[in-house]
């Protein structure tokens, strides 16, 4: 396996195991609140991309205004934020993990689709921002994930060609996201399961970051 010069991370699911709480705020919005006709492994299957897009997906485009739109996803952040606090810890091994790529000299970045409170929320909690000179979020690409422009302005930022960047993902659309940006894959079994996860690009799943397997791509 070639050794990589750019490591790029998801966030929500990849670096802290938060989407079972991402789930549940947004159940009480989306189904509780405003009635959609979704059971959890439906909605499941939604939650990717940007807020906007989730609501477009469920109840069709311009089923809400836009002011609504944000209100109610900054209500759900602050119930996801609110339930998540005492559990807020990187994933196993990721500490580690990171402080060896920095010590051989792999950049790294972050591509989410989270918005920047949630990204402040988690990276100034967990005192970890100064390993990111990159992150790239939903306010800087025109379309989530899958489309591959998020990992492509990442790596670009880096100066890294995307064939020499490692993508470390939770969602089978991130990953194919990372596909479409010909870009090698490691998923994180947090919130999927190897069989969903299971794409081209895919170096390996991890349960965490104590797997092994990881200082291959050193």
């Amino acid at each position: 396996m070639p050794a990589y010069k750019a490591f790029l991370f998801d966030m929500n699911g990849t670096m802290v195991n938060d989407m079972h709480f991402h789930q549940r705020a947004w159940y009480q919005i989306i189904v509780n609140e405003l009635g959609a006709p979704l059971t959890e492994d439906q909605l499941k299957l939604e939650m990717y991309g940007k807020n906007e897009e989730l609501f477009d997906r469920v109840f069709g485009a311009g089923k809400f205004p836009e002011d609504q739109v944000k209100e109610l996803s900054m209500r759900k952040e602050k119930q996801y934020q609110a339930e998540f606090l005492p559990h807020l810890r990187l994933i196993d091994g990721l500490d580690n993990f990171m402080a060896d790529a920095q010590t051989r000299g792999t950049k790294m970045a972050i591509g989410t689709a989270a918005i920047r409170f949630n990204v402040d929320y988690v990276l100034d909690r967990l005192d970890i921002r100064g390993y990111f000179p990159v992150i790239i979020g939903p306010e800087d690409v025109k379309v989530s994930k899958p489309d591959p422009e998020v990992f492509l302005l990442g790596a670009e930022k880096l100066g890294v060609e995307p064939a020499a960047c490692v993508v470390f993902e939770d969602s089978p659309k991130g990953i194919e996201a990372a596909r479409r940006a010909g870009m090698k894959a490691v998923g994180i079994s947090t919130y999927h399961t190897a069989e969903e996860l299971a794409n081209d690009a895919l170096l390996f799943v991890v349960d965490d970051y104590t797997d092994p397997r990881l200082q291959d791509l050193f």
